[in-house]
């Protein structure tokens, strides 16, 4: 059986390789290896980790590698300590390929880490962009590196091929987060609400904001902004911590301090995990931030978009998106509750899919031929 070691350092794109994960353990053809890396092995994001076992699935290794400091050298630091355990992870396993979904600085590391031991990558959601984010050098970077691509759009994919890689292994499977909303046994609002011990109430949104890396801003500046703007409007708010990136722990200790000025209004989960998360999507009435699930995911439940800043700038956008600066976030997210734009966001077509990403990925993950050479393919 061929090996398929799967690494995943985030809530998020766990969330997302869920599915795939899922077929890999019930494939007669494939055996699946399992790493957990960064922020799933930190207390301050929740120990996710526990919630892969949960799951039913078997870590194989558990790289705890996150330097949590605050300072610039924290990312490059944490990058150097993955790259150590998994090459090591990687020596006892002898994969036979490494999946990795993404554009993370973790996920950078277990590229790195199998390109030079010489074992072959597959690699979801290349040929994106987030120009904002120091997620767009990687994700580019990750591409260069791996044998094998899974796209979330037929745009991406010929960004992919444009970039050298052979056409005969670039896919367009669509997003594999849209597989867990047709899929996955979601929450009535009711069961949500229980769970979370908090009412959604008339109006409510989900809030996720993120470090924009590559965008010079005075984070602390802009998060008193967008919270007195927040303040203005009579909705309840379900707000996610950041991620484990260079200044994520200011916006979760702001986040924090803000929440706790009104816990009937405003409640903060650390990790929502996959289920509540899809479902508050599906039950609120819009999302506010910056995270990709706004772009991607939401549009399959109709739900509108107010997106903060450039982070996600040079991502396709469904129709459910509003793109704002902090300065109009106001008026943005009237227009976003406004009965006209609600009703239109109905009417979307997810342009990221229809739900059989996984099926398309552990197929080839079956079939496909791994070669150690690759060449530049020429446009």
């Amino acid at each position: 059986m061929r090996k398929v070691c799967v690494v995943t350092g985030t809530r998020a794109d766990y969330g997302l390789l869920y599915p795939i994960i899922k077929k890999i353990q019930l494939s007669t053809k494939l055996k699946l290896q399992l790493i957990a890396t960064n922020a799933h092995l930190s207390s301050n994001f929740g120990m996710t980790y526990k919630q892969i076992e949960q799951d039913g699935f078997v870590l194989d290794a558990k790289i705890d590698n996150l330097f949590s400091s605050a300072d610039i050298t924290s990312v490059p630091k944490s990058t150097g300590m993955a790259i150590t355990l998994l090459s090591e992870s990687f020596a006892k396993l002898v994969p036979d390929v490494i999946l990795i979904l993404g554009d993370r600085y973790e996920a950078h590391a277990a590229a790195t880490s199998a390109m030079l031991m010489k074992i072959p990558i597959a690699h979801i959601h290349g040929g994106e962009s987030t120009e904002g984010s120091i997620d767009e050098y990687i994700r580019h970077s990750i591409t260069k590196m791996s044998f094998l691509h899974f796209c979330s759009t037929e745009l991406y994919r010929k960004r992919v091929i444009q970039m050298g890689e052979n056409p005969d292994r670039v896919f367009n499977t669509g997003a594999p987060g849209i597989d867990n909303i047709l899929n996955l046994h979601l929450l009535t609002k009711k069961k949500l609400e229980s769970e979370l011990d908090w009412k959604l109430s008339n109006k409510s949104a989900l809030f996720t904001y993120h470090p924009a890396t590559l965008i010079e801003s005075d984070l602390l500046d802009d998060l008193t902004r967008i919270f007195k703007t927040l303040n203005k409007f009579n909705i309840n708010i379900l707000f996610t911590y950041a991620n484990a990136d260079e200044g994520g722990n200011t916006i979760n200790h702001e986040v924090e301090k803000f929440c706790s000025t009104n816990l009937k209004k405003y409640k903060v989960v650390k990790n929502l995990g996959q289920i509540k998360y899809l479902s508050a999507l599906k039950h609120v009435d819009l999302v506010i931030g910056n995270s990709s699930s706004g772009i991607v995911e939401a549009a399959s439940f109709g739900t509108p978009t107010v997106n903060i800043g450039d982070r996600q700038k040079g991502r396709l956008r469904n129709e459910n998106v509003i793109d704002c600066k902090i300065e109009s976030l106001e008026n943005s997210i009237s227009l976003a509750l406004s009965d006209l734009f609600v009703s239109k966001c109905k009417k979307i077509e997810n342009l990221y899919g229809n739900g059989n990403a996984s099926e398309v990925i552990v197929k080839e993950l079956e079939q496909q031929l791994f070669f150690r050479t690759k060449i530049f393919f020429d446009l």
